[in-house]
């Protein structure tokens, strides 16, 4: 989902918002023992030994679920404050990237930016046993993706970009949706992983089109909650509640994720962050984020979409103001303050 950092290095809030979050687990998945046979994970599929890099306020968790599963996870990560939480969680800590990947059969990152991603490559791809399955989590550039999957294949390994959506909400309660590009086998020996960490997977296409569909969704989402903020102001404007706005569009056609969900007015939807002082759940930094991703593939496709470089350069502006402190829902009041109101 942006460009704009936040936060320090794995400790970045991550994670576009495609969907509400279901009911949270209330148990985590625990491993479980066939009679005289191998230790199965609670989501049914072989024990994995997987090395997770990256356990910020996105990876810890999903490590977390992973280990609570059954798994083994060694984890790494620059922050010890992080690496210490995750070790409460039930991963292993590494001293060191390289260490936790040498004898992993899965290696997941969740990271923040494709730099990142091709600069721990450099490190990782030596230290891994050859046909290690390399997962790659964080929300990074198509062009990176792709350079990362042929890296991989290069050094012997297996390959798959799987960025996510659903928050740090998602995150914790193992409800994240999967966009996977690569390979059909590395989708299948990924799935029960992901499977344990989210509660959707969708196989997208080839290297990079996990990539390509997170960046065209935040896209829609980036566009779509400047339009549903435009009009809670014109109704304002206009005399309208927003009560009676969103009692209209969220029954019409202007309905919508932004609108429904992640409403940026306080009232029609108790739970959106408009509620909280517009505390994140998808901070407008990484809204930032994933929409420069995007113009830089519109611009590179040479694709007509004046919207959505238009919606980078708004949330480039809002960003550069709030970082990860609001939610990008919180652009309504950059709007209503331009249209010569208070916010």
């Amino acid at each position: 989902m942006v460009t704009g950092d936040p936060g320090r290095g794995h400790r970045r809030r991550r994670g576009a918002l495609l969907r509400p979050a279901r009911r949270p687990r209330t148990r985590a998945r625990r491993a479980r023992r066939h009679d005289g046979g191998d230790a199965v994970s609670g989501d049914g599929g072989a024990r994995r030994t997987v090395a997770f890099i990256g356990l910020g306020h996105m990876g810890g968790p999903m490590a977390a679920n992973l280990a609570g599963a059954g798994h083994r996870v060694r984890g790494h990560d620059l922050v010890p404050e992080a690496l210490a939480a995750a070790a409460r969680a039930g991963v292993e800590p590494a001293g060191s990237a390289a260490e936790a990947v040498a004898d992993a059969d899965t290696v997941i990152t969740m990271l923040p930016a494709g730099r990142h991603v091709l600069d721990l490559y450099d490190t990782l791809l030596p230290a891994a046993r050859p046909g290690t399955l390399f997962v790659d989590c964080s929300t990074i550039d198509v062009a990176d993706a792709r350079t990362a999957h042929e890296r991989a294949v290069t050094a012997g390994m297996r390959a798959l970009d799987a960025p996510v959506s659903g928050g740090v909400v998602g995150a914790e309660a193992g409800t994240l949706t999967f966009m996977a590009g690569g390979g059909e086998a590395e989708f299948a020996g990924a799935r029960p992983l992901l499977d344990v960490m989210g509660g959707k997977a969708v196989h997208c296409g080839g290297p990079g089109a996990g990539q390509a569909a997170k960046i065209c969704n935040n896209m829609i989402l980036g566009v779509s909650m400047i339009a549903v903020s435009e009009a809670f102001v014109l109704g304002e404007r206009l005399g309208l509640s927003h009560q009676a706005l969103f009692d209209v569009a969220s029954t019409a056609s202007g309905q919508c994720w932004a609108l429904s969900v992640n409403c940026p007015v306080p009232g029609p939807v108790p739970t959106s962050p408009a509620n909280r002082d517009y505390r994140p759940g998808f901070a407008a930094a990484l809204m930032a984020k994933d929409l420069g991703l995007a113009a830089n593939a519109v611009k590179a496709g040479g694709v007509q979409a004046e919207l959505g470089l238009r919606a980078a350069e708004l949330y480039a502006e809002y960003a550069e103001r709030v970082g990860a402190a609001e939610d990008f829902s919180g652009i309504v009041r950059t709007i209503r303050e331009q249209s010569g109101e208070r916010a």
